[in-house]
């Protein structure tokens, strides 16, 4: 098999715009698959084809396609053209390099693209079903299949695939703007970055920690966590904030009850700093309500207060065992539960206030110079830029050619 066949989903229902949707899809594909051999992209109607070298290695370019946003499926395919015989008789020459000795029964799945071919979908399946069912004995079986078969007939060719593999959904990253996410290491803040990016958005991710007081503990997860999930957006910006001597003098100035919600609201007033210089038009955080003390809702309320651009929180609505289902799901889950010193287990009085009220938070910071600290944070912020594969900022061999053809 010599192609990858890549379907979307939620890119097909975007009307005139669909074209800049599939643009951006392209050139995330060729970012994520550089240098493992594919040797063209090509847009078809309805779908779009990777082109394998011969030498390339189907594992290492299945696990890379499959992080892409805007991916609804894929498969490796073979291309022959549009003639019957033909189709039947790739098909069965790849059975029997096929991993297929468990299968009795199967169906074929066919897809006429192109309306001019004399056979119909139904007729395509009968006569590729027939002459499979032919050579192996197989049942025919429409319900439960032990193989599927797709047969996708183009102009004047056809893409045939045996495994279909689903890809991650949403939409190409980059083409609803760009966030800011608050990223504490914990299990929650991953998945809200992850949820931001499969909606199409670039998350640059901002994360505060109080090195030198604590170990990089910290650090070091959530720079292995933003590796992760730039796997899927493929470039990433993360700050490290250092954020303990700006604790240290909230804890010298402000009521102990409300000491958390200010260094929330400090948090924000920071990554809102760092948001505006990368032109992001939100930020995001973790939150979910009821699950801690600053995210009861008054305390929500009166920690978003503090930032003047919206505050997203796509985890909102969720219980902790399905925000956990889904760390496990997309691999930070590991990573979140290795034990560290995070910057918001320090200092945290005993009995937090849960009902603060805007009112009281902004008369307890004006025993703060809240610029001043800002500033200060904002100004030693360190910056890392991440990217995937790793070496995508270097040279590399890129596909020879985007061709379109309908």
């Amino acid at each position: 098999m010599n192609s990858v066949v890549v379907h979307y989903q939620e890119i097909a229902l975007k009307g005139r715009n669909r074209p800049w949707f599939i643009g951006h899809l392209v050139r995330n594909l060729e970012q994520a698959i550089a240098g493992a051999g594919v040797t063209d992209v090509r847009v078809h109607m309805g779908r779009i084809e990777l082109v394998l070298d011969p030498a390339a290695e189907w594992d290492v370019v299945r696990n890379r396609v499959s992080k892409v946003f805007g991916i609804a499926n894929f498969a490796r395919a073979g291309r022959v053209p549009l003639d019957v015989d033909q189709i039947a008789a790739a098909i069965l020459a790849d059975l029997r390099d096929a991993e297929v000795d468990q299968v009795e029964s199967f169906r074929v799945a066919a897809r006429r693209a192109d309306k001019r071919f004399h056979l119909t979908s139904p007729e395509i399946e009968r006569e590729v079903g027939g002459r499979i069912r032919e050579a192996t004995g197989w049942r025919v079986d429409l319900g439960r299949p032990g193989l599927v078969v797709s047969v996708e007939a183009m102009s004047g060719e056809a893409f045939y695939s045996l495994h279909k593999e689903p890809g991650p959904g949403g939409l190409p990253t980059g083409v609803s703007g760009r966030v800011t996410c608050l990223l504490s290491g914990g299990i929650d803040s991953p998945v809200a970055a992850y949820r931001m990016m499969k909606r199409g958005c670039r998350v640059h991710l901002v994360h505060f920690h109080s090195y030198p007081i604590v170990s990089r503990a910290s650090q070091e997860k959530v720079l292995e966590i933003a590796t992760l999930l730039t796997r899927h957006q493929l470039r990433s910006r993360l700050h490290l904030v250092p954020f303990g001597d700006v604790q240290r003098i909230v804890v010298l100035s402000v009521p102990e009850r409300l000491r958390v919600v200010i260094y929330r609201r400090l948090m924000l007033r920071i990554a809102e700093r760092l948001a505006r210089s990368w032109k992001a038009a939100a930020l995001v955080t973790g939150d979910a309500v009821g699950q801690v003390a600053s995210q009861t809702l008054e305390n929500m309320v009166a920690i978003e207060a503090a930032a003047t651009m919206p505050v997203l929180r796509p985890l909102v609505g969720m219980d902790k065992d399905e925000i956990t289902a889904e760390a496990e799901r997309i691999g930070t889950y590991p990573i979140s539960i290795i034990p560290d010193e995070d910057c918001c287990q320090l200092f945290t009085p005993r009995r937090p206030a849960t009902k603060s009220t805007v009112a009281e938070v902004e008369a307890a910071e004006r025993a703060l110079d809240v610029e001043a600290l800002v500033s200060s944070a904002t100004d030693a912020a360190e910056l890392r830029l991440l990217r995937f594969p790793p070496d995508a900022g270097r040279p590399t061999p890129a596909p020879a050619s985007v061709s379109v053809s309908s």
